[in-house]
């Protein structure tokens, strides 16, 4: 490993990913670096004193952590076709007695300025953004701060052009992923590079240190990678069963249903590009859902949170990877160990 990732604590080169909405939990993130790796809080969906107190607790437990950090990248969603889709999926909420949230679309930033200055005022080893990059004023006072600044990428382009934005490291994120895709041109979904090819086609552009993410499940997955040229291994759906995670019951369970098929990558809950398991909802609305974030995440949340508490895996996001398959009930210690068994 590069003195840079070195820098970053790794005693080993897999590294736990920031999964928001609730998965990556302050116990998971200690598990990655009691194995020798890393872990990130992931700051989305949070409030910035949530966010306050999970720093707190890490650092209660005296180990090395970074966070994660949606940057505002809207895509403003077209308010004839807001409605239209918010009317059609209305008939799902109501099995649950909820009304969804048909007023002005909600087009917020998730907090990023105050989220920032809590970053500034109270700075940690790692920050890393995904969605877009941040302003170089912001890069510089991180960088200041004694952070070591993370963009994610998922093509060439957009590794260079992290690169001039004055990232430390990046992410390259492949189609693979589950959940939301990176990408900072939200508009287009990601080709389906596998992830080997993306970090040997951006390793031959740019000397910043590569962390590979997308579909690394097991450890072969993981030697691959590495031997494209990444420094570490970024993996998040192969952690979402342990007992770690803060994942609904619900989703740990689709997880661990054989008669689940494929993943599939769909703008239905969210308005953004995001990799799920198949299920009922996506089935029916993802050709009509419009392209729009963080709109028709806020309008379909409210729905998903009644399914969840509901046990209805068929009207909730069940973010996954292509290795879901590889997401075992264990402690997250050992799935790590697992993977870099190289």
């Amino acid at each position: 490993m590069s003195a840079l990732t070195t820098d970053l604590d790794l005693k080993v080169p897999v590294i736990a990913a920031p999964m928001a909405g609730g998965a990556s939990t302050p116990a998971l993130v200690v598990a990655a670096a009691r194995a020798g790796g890393l872990g990130f809080l992931a700051a989305g969906y949070k409030t910035p004193q949530a966010l306050s107190d999970q720093m707190d607790t890490m650092r209660t437990e005296g180990v090395s952590f970074g966070v994660n950090v949606f940057a505002p990248n809207p895509v403003p969603v077209d308010a004839t076709a807001f409605r239209t889709y918010a009317e059609a999926i209305q008939v799902e909420a109501d099995r649950y007695g909820v009304t969804l949230p048909v007023g002005e679309p909600v087009e917020d930033d998730d907090y990023f300025e105050d989220k920032i200055d809590l970053l500034l005022a109270n700075p940690v080893p790692v920050v890393s953004f995904t969605f877009g990059f941040p302003a170089p004023g912001i890069v510089k006072a991180l960088r200041a701060a004694g952070s070591t600044v993370v963009f994610t990428v998922t093509s060439e382009a957009e590794a260079l052009l992290a690169v001039d934005a004055g990232a430390d490291l990046l992410v390259v994120q492949s189609s693979a992923a589950g959940g939301h895709s990176g990408t900072i041109t939200p508009l287009q979904v990601p080709a389906e590079t596998p992830i080997t090819e993306l970090i040997a086609r951006i390793r031959h552009r740019t000397s910043v240190p590569l962390l590979a993410a997308g579909g690394l499940a097991t450890s072969a997955d993981v030697a691959a990678a590495l031997h494209a040229g990444a420094e570490a291994a970024v993996v998040g759906t192969v952690l979402l069963r342990t007992e770690e995670s803060g994942a609904s019951a619900p989703h740990k369970s689709a997880l661990a249903d054989a008669s689940r098929g494929k993943t599939v990558v769909t703008r239905a809950f969210t308005g953004r590009p995001a990799r799920a398991l198949r299920n009922e909802f996506i089935d029916r609305y993802d050709s009509q859902a419009p392209v729009g974030y963080p709109a028709i995440h806020h309008l379909t949340n409210p729905m998903r949170k009644a399914a969840v508490a509901q046990g209805d895996p068929e009207r909730m996001h069940l973010w996954a990877g292509t290795g879901y398959r590889h997401a075992t009930a264990e402690p997250a210690e050992v799935v790590l160990t697992r993977l870099i068994n190289l």
